[in-house]
């Protein structure tokens, strides 16, 4: 188990987002659990990419752990040409590699997240959530950020989905905050 600081960044170069890297986007379906380490190769071989990670807390026999783990188990998103994606394969690492055919719309629906794991955002792994209520986040560090409503419990959530994965994460927000879409 890695200390916190030893995990990797969730983009590298760590000062791009994910709307500044140049390239072709691709997602590596990774073996299991090897979604960090394949980062920090991917790092080594300078190639540039995404990996949404969130903070696990464990508690064993009075001690608590706390462990970083990736939003979408088994996946990791980079951005190059076609010796990065060689590359990326040669690291024996990855089941396979997922051509992105809709290069905008996966960017659109992973800066979000990004942005929510930037400004210290909870995001939680969730449902993927078919198509419903459509809202956007009218004020704050994520204004015009959309996904769907969610009511559980005491909470809203605004359910941030990725469909070419069929997954989705989800924050918390307060009700006001949001609007909408048409």
């Amino acid at each position: 188990m890695l200390k916190l600081e030893d995990n990797p960044p969730i983009t590298w170069p760590e000062n791009k987002t994910i709307r500044d890297m140049q390239g072709t986007w691709w997602v590596a379906h990774t073996k299991a659990r090897n979604e960090k380490a394949l980062a920090s190769q991917m790092i080594h071989l300078k190639i540039q990419y995404f990996l949404p990670l969130i903070q696990k807390v464990h508690k064993r026999s009075r001690r608590v752990f706390r462990t970083m783990l990736p939003l979408f188990s088994g996946y990791v998103f980079f951005c190059g040409d076609e010796q990065a994606r060689l590359s990326v394969l040669k690291t024996n690492r990855t089941a396979k590699i997922i051509a992105v055919t809709d290069q905008q719309r996966l960017i659109d629906e992973l800066y979000p997240i990004e942005q929510a794991l930037r400004n210290g955002f909870n995001l939680l792994p969730c449902e993927y959530v078919r198509p419903g209520q459509r809202c956007r986040i009218m004020a704050g560090p994520l204004m015009g950020t959309e996904g769907i409503l969610v009511k559980t419990q005491n909470q809203t959530r605004l359910v941030l989905q990725v469909d070419m994965l069929g997954q989705a994460s989800s924050l918390e927000i307060d009700a006001d905050m949001l609007e909408p879409v048409n």
